[in-house]
C-alpha cells in the first residue's frame, strides 16, 4: 500500500462566510481555496500555516450537520502562548489549560459547535 497523509478534512458548518472568517480571522488559518463547485455550492478550504492537512468547510453533507464533528485536534508548540491569543481574538475556551500524562490541552468549539482539542504534546521521555 501507498497510502500518505490526510490531504482534506469536511468540517460541516451551517454558514461558509461565517465559518470562514472564525477559521481565517480568529483561528489565523490560511485560506486555500474559495471557488464555486456547482449549483448553490462553494469549496471552501482552509488550513493551519504550518500544516498540510486542509479543512473544507462543508455544507452540502446531509449526514453531517453543522457541529457533528468532534475531537478535532491542533497542535501546538506552545500552548500557554497560543491559548491567550486565541483567548484575545475571541475564542471561548471550555476552560483552562489541563495536564495530561500526554501532554496540556484545552478545548473550544468553532461557531458551528464543532469541538477542538488545542494540545502541545510532551517530548518522549519527558515526563
Amino acid at each position: 500500500m501507498q497510502l500518505g497523509s490526510l490531504q482534506v478534512v469536511s468540517v460541516p458548518v451551517g454558514d461558509q462566510e461565517r465559518a470562514k472568517a472564525f477559521y481565517i480571522n480568529t483561528l489565523g488559518f490560511t485560506l486555500r481555496a474559495d471557488n464555486p463547485m456547482g449549483e448553490g455550492q462553494r469549496w471552501v478550504e482552509v488550513a493551519p500555516p504550518r500544516g498540510d492537512t486542509s479543512l473544507t468547510l462543508v455544507t452540502w453533507f446531509p449526514t453531517m450537520p453543522p457541529g457533528s464533528l468532534k475531537g478535532i485536534v491542533l497542535n501546538t508548540t506552545d500552548i500557554e502562548a497560543d491559548y491567550a491569543a486565541l483567548g484575545a481574538r475571541g475564542v471561548t475556551f471550555g476552560g483552562p489549560i489541563e495536564q495530561a500524562p500526554w501532554g496540556t490541552f484545552a478545548t473550544f468549539d468553532d461557531p458551528d459547535g464543532n469541538a477542538w482539542v488545542l494540545t502541545q504534546t510532551q517530548a518522549v521521555g519527558s515526563r
